[in-house]
């Protein structure tokens, strides 16, 4: 299909407004739409927009209709997302798309919920709107990547984070110092924290640095604290284990995790999830499947290592944010990320900057013909 500049410039614009919605829409998609239609010289301009704002509220072409008002009639609707076919929290918008006489629906990219999956664009041609797919469709993907892998595959977005000195090193090995990245670099990080559903790190990590795992000032969303921790290891004195009735704490054991170490976590307010697998890997995969069911769309991983490790191994790390600090770190104690795994995926890198003096990189992993 030929698509002029206008209609690539009002795409765009669909996807701008489309990420306010970011830590406010999910288990829900970003979506943005914008409606064109022609001024009393003949020139294209748009004269509504909408995005979806909240989590069951209207989407973004319900408001963008609702802005234009009668100026919808005979307009262009340009959507990042195939409009919904079905009731949900919202009537469908292929219905107030129909009654509002638009005449041409540009549509991203499809949407692959099995409610929808290709049935909004049905109905709108049959309707008799034309319909037009594929502007700005790598993009729109990218943008609604987290819900995709939620609907297909079941499981959450995985976003890896982690910051080494250039020498390789995780943590500097001395408990009264333990920041290897600059406060700048801490505070995106923070922000990030602030917008997505769950945090998971290993026990290894939180018995080292006896963390928070919160949003620090709080953001949209206190993300939901995952600690792996086979054998319920960890603490009642710890930070997370005090802060458990205020903050939910999941603690993922196994099944040899003991009965009175459980019990005494319960009583401090800790959820257990207990995966019955016998490998670790199994039980990770389990765990995945199961934070999927609950629609947590966005889980950032910070643990150490090995935890990383395995994640990277199952190819289920989508995203990752890599800080590198400008220092050399020589204590003997402090552990070298050696990832000696093979097939590590490529990252398509889509960020980098230099909070605090540090190296940040942010990027999606390309998935193989293995994973």
């Amino acid at each position: 299909m030929a698509f002029d500049a206008f209609d690539s410039a009002a795409m765009l614009r669909a996807l701008q407004l489309a990420e306010r919605g970011e830590g406010r829409v999910e288990p829900n998609p970003m979506v943005g739409a914008v409606i064109a239609t022609l001024d009393p010289d003949g020139h294209r301009k748009i004269v509504a927009e909408g995005w979806h704002a909240e989590y069951g509220g209207a989407h973004a072409e319900v408001m963008a209709l609702a802005s234009a008002g009668n100026l919808a009639r005979g307009a262009t609707l340009y959507a990042t997302l195939e409009p919904c076919c079905h009731r949900g929290k919202t009537p469908p918008c292929t219905a107030a798309i129909i009654a509002a006489g638009i005449a041409r629906v540009v549509v991203a990219t499809q949407d692959p919920f099995a409610g929808v999956n290709g049935g909004g664009i049905v109905a709108l041609q049959t309707a008799g709107i034309t319909v037009e797919t594929g502007l700005h469709a790598d993009e729109a993907r990218r943008l609604t990547a987290p819900f995709q892998k939620l609907v297909l595959k079941k499981k959450p977005w995985l976003i890896a984070k982690w910051a080494i000195s250039l020498n390789g090193c995780m943590a500097t090995g001395q408990p009264d110092n333990r920041w290897i990245s600059s406060v700048e670099s801490r505070g995106i990080v923070h922000a990030l924290r602030g917008r997505i559903d769950a945090i998971a790190v290993g026990i290894g990590t939180a018995l080292a640095d006896d963390p928070d795992l919160t949003a620090r000032p709080a953001g949209l969303r206190q993300p939901l604290r995952i600690i792996l921790d086979s054998n319920a290891r960890l603490p009642l004195t710890s930070r997370l284990v005090e802060s458990a009735r205020r903050i939910p704490l999941l603690i993922a054991t196994g099944p040899l995790a003991p009965a009175d170490r459980l019990q005494r976590l319960r009583d401090a307010g800790c959820e257990i999830w207990i995966g019955n697998d016998a490998s670790p890997a199994a039980r990770l995969e389990s765990l995945l499947l199961e934070l999927g069911s609950r629609q947590l769309t966005n889980l950032l991983v910070e643990g150490g290592p090995t935890l990383l490790g395995s994640l990277f191994h199952s190819a289920n790390i989508d995203e990752v944010w890599a800080f590198v600090a400008p220092k050399i770190i020589g204590d003997r104690l402090a552990p070298v990320w050696n990832f000696d795994r093979p097939n590590v995926p490529p990252i398509h890198i889509e960020h980098v900057s230099h909070p605090g003096g540090d190296i940040f990189i942010r990027g999606t992993v390309i998935a193989t013909q293995s994973s």
